[in-house]
């Protein structure tokens, strides 16, 4: 099967994003958390690179996103942009290092970008943040917004379970997502909500809106990208779809080196000097 690999070159930033949205053109995004992965992404022709704070719990084996650090994305985000070359790349904001202080905010952010080489920010929160999110801003730093589940908020949802599927709570979803845009985000990411709510938001927004679990009626999609190769099993949400199945490749081909060294069959004799 061959894949899409876009023939323009030129790299992605907030304008063509935008760009993208309003000819129709879908925007596809992924997570990578390091230069290996980074580079076969940029490579595949992804449009955007998230840094998530999901490294949380695929790099570092914890159950929330909590536990992320400052110099942790920062290192995260250095390691994805040296591999990048078209791609756009955005870091998360860590939990703790925006929330209830726009001055934090501020130098948190103005340390991400000027230490990681990043093109824009990813905060989550709406109303609650705005202050925030103007700062950084007005310092010329793009910021993407999150809204509907928000992890790093997992603690007061108590669960995982989709969000804003009463009126109250989609109502303010979409008050929010308008005070995003009207801040001056590039683009929001939608995380598990109603279909239906997704598409009323990006019809009623002019910047792109990204889904994870959010239907097909928005403006891209993202992924982390170890659930969708199949590198992670326990991981199934009903919105992932894996394009491989690398576990059982990678199990594969380690337990066959394992045996080849048993057996003394690696290296041979091609393989030595």
């Amino acid at each position: 099967m061959t894949g899409y690999i876009s023939d323009d070159k030129r790299k992605v930033t907030t304008h063509r994003l935008i760009e993208m949205k309003q000819r129709g053109e879908r925007i596809s995004m992924l997570t990578a958390y390091d230069y290996t992965m980074a580079k076969i992404v940029d490579g595949a022709g992804v449009d955007v690179i998230l840094v998530g704070d999901s490294a949380s719990n695929v790099m570092a084996g914890n159950v929330t996103t909590l536990p992320m650090t400052l110099d942790q994305m920062i290192y995260h985000g250095k390691s994805v942009v040296r591999g990048v070359n078209r791609a756009m790349v955005i870091v998360d904001m860590p939990f703790g290092t925006y929330q209830g202080n726009s001055k934090e905010g501020l130098a948190s952010a103005i340390r991400i970008m000027k230490e990681s080489h990043a093109d824009a920010l990813k905060l989550e929160g709406g109303e609650e943040i705005i202050e925030t999110v103007k700062r950084i801003l007005s310092a010329g730093i793009p910021i993407m917004g999150h809204l509907g589940l928000m992890p790093q908020s997992i603690n007061k949802y108590g669960t995982y379970t989709v969000r804003a599927r009463d009126k109250n709570e989609a109502d303010k979803l979409i008050r929010d997502a308008h005070l995003l845009e009207e801040a001056g985000c590039f683009g929001i990411v939608l995380e598990k909500i109603p279909a239906e709510l997704a598409a009323r938001v990006a019809s009623e927004l002019t910047i792109p809106i990204i889904g994870i679990g959010a239907g097909g009626q928005v403006d891209g999609q993202v992924l982390v990208v170890q659930d969708m190769l199949g590198m992670s099993k326990g991981f199934s949400p009903r919105f992932l779809r894996r394009y491989a199945d690398l576990h059982t490749v990678m199990t594969d081909a380690i337990s066959q080196y394992v045996e080849d060294v048993k057996e003394k069959d690696f290296p041979n004799e091609q393989e030595q000097y």
